[in-house]
């Protein structure tokens, strides 16, 4: 069944677009200068330091969902997008490029500082290369996980982004 069609189209189980409170709602559709850095808090002493991010004041959603990605130097991981899901990215050790693309254009941002996160909205293309042994990306979501909200093929998402915008 798709999760999208347009006001006065039908689901594939009959039901028209209208009733859209029974689906997903369309999302804006985001532009990879969408994407975009915020420097944190970063709070330095003689024993340490602490970095923050809070809901409201550095991440822009309420947080449903954390995890953590390690690799050694030189592994991508990401390959996808998301139809409503917005990350926000911090690499807490090492370095990672993360590129950002919607189909048309595309940034990359490198994160390699604790007190810089990237902010990626829904709807664009996400790789992430790790630039060092050891990196650390935490990755913080405004939604729990859903297998139907990630779109893993390239061309899928390209009719994704197109059907949105027409």
């Amino acid at each position: 069944m798709p999760l999208f069609a347009r006001v006065g189209e039908r689901f594939a189980d009959g039901e028209f677009a209208a009733d859209i409170g029974k689906r997903l709602t369309l999302p804006k559709m985001n532009r990879s200068t969408d994407a975009r850095l915020i420097d944190l808090p970063r709070y330095v002493r003689a024993d340490g330091e602490a970095v923050v991010a809070e809901t409201t004041a550095q991440v822009p959603f309420q947080i449903a969902r954390m995890f953590a990605l390690a690799a050694p130097s030189g592994a991508k991981r990401g390959h996808h997008a998301h139809r409503l899901c917005s990350q926000f990215m911090i690499c807490v050790n090492g370095a990672v490029a993360v590129i950002c693309e919607d189909g048309s254009s595309q940034q990359t941002f490198v994160l390699d500082r604790r007190d810089r996160a990237l902010l990626i909205p829904a709807g664009l293309w996400n790789t992430v290369n790790f630039r060092r042994d050891g990196s650390v990306l935490v990755v913080l979501c405004d939604r729990l996980y859903e297998a139907h909200d990630y779109i893993r093929d390239y061309t899928e998402f390209l009719s994704f982004r197109e059907s949105i915008q027409a």
